[in-house]
């Protein structure tokens, strides 16, 4: 069983989902005031394709940007068919 976790890499502007350490995926995002999380593009590297990855770097780094109170605005086309199909988030999400 894999270890899965999202920190947020501040420097490069971009939430990396780390399986067992190595980052397996990232999703870029930009600032709109302190508050608005613009996630604009997303992806899973190669070798950790087809395990439903994508999913857990959507889930976990909206998890994330929740706990800090914080809104999103998902332009990346894969998070936002992500939370169009997750309702959970709709309190999080901005258009």
């Amino acid at each position: 069983m894999s270890d899965y976790e999202v920190q947020d890499n501040t420097a490069n502007h971009r939430f990396e989902l780390l399986v067992d350490g190595a980052v397996a995926g990232l999703a870029m995002y930009r600032h709109r005031g302190d508050d608005i999380v613009v996630v604009t593009h997303s992806e899973v590297n190669p070798q950790f394709r087809g395990r439903g990855l994508g999913n857990e770097l959507a889930q976990r780094t909206l998890e994330l940007i929740r706990s800090r109170g914080q809104k999103v605005v998902p332009i990346c086309p894969f998070f936002a068919r992500y939370v169009e199909e997750h309702p959970e988030y709709d309190d999080i999400v901005v258009a």
